[in-house]
């Protein structure tokens, strides 16, 4: 299992040394959250701020927007060269043209879906992306519980990836822990992104990473 630690979970007075501490305690990917105030009743960070993590961070970034007019984000945070940009299905009225545009930029485009949205919605998108994220919370703040539905979610997308595309990855967002790592393994989940476990984690970043990897 992979693991990406969201910088949401992280203290914003020290952002870069949390940065270095999780990329030493063996993070496989940064995970970024970019919130506009209005796809989500949240607001986060902007292209500066993730600028001087992406100089910190010595694992690559994996950038989730949850925002309004999505090749307005794509254009702000490509320049950052991330791993993977990824976006809502739900927000996104033409998401072939936006997969075609982050691909262009050099970088790996990948879709997000909401609790409520079935996987069956992107099955013809996905021989385009190389990855899945599945919000296993509402998105939009971070600490929330789990919702358990996401395992049978993964399972039926696992099985719509091994016909359109296996190298196809899937990642799981929100209420991650030691408590549910096992079934997301079990389901095919093949990175998971951790916030508050990890970086509240008593025995430090580094064992909570270890926990799920």
């Amino acid at each position: 299992m992979l693991v990406a630690p969201s910088i949401l979970s992280a203290d914003f007075g020290r952002l870069a040394e949390d940065v270095k501490a999780i990329c030493d305690g063996g993070c496989d990917l940064v995970h970024v959250d970019v919130m506009d105030g209005h796809f989500v009743p949240n607001l986060t960070i902007g292209p500066v701020v993730v600028s001087s993590v992406a100089k910190t961070a010595t694992k690559p970034l994996d950038i989730h927007l949850m925002v309004e007019n999505n090749s307005f984000f794509v254009d702000l945070f490509a320049p950052l060269k991330p791993k993977y940009i990824s976006f809502h299905i739900e927000e996104e009225k033409h998401p072939h043209r936006l997969i075609q545009k982050i691909r262009s930029r050099g970088i790996r485009p990948a879709i997000v879906l909401n609790p409520h949205t079935p996987p069956e919605s992107i099955e013809f998108l996905l021989a385009d992306v190389d990855m899945v994220l599945l919000m296993s919370v509402n998105p939009g703040f971070g600490g929330q519980k789990f919702i358990p539905s996401v395992i049978e979610k993964a399972k039926r997308l696992k099985a719509l990836i091994e016909q359109h595309n296996p190298a196809c990855l899937i990642q799981v967002d929100g209420g991650v822990n030691d408590k549910n790592i096992d079934q997301l393994k079990e389901a095919g989940v093949d990175i998971v992104v951790a916030g508050s476990y990890v970086f509240g984690h008593i025995d430090g970043y580094k064992k909570a990473i270890k926990l799920l990897s």
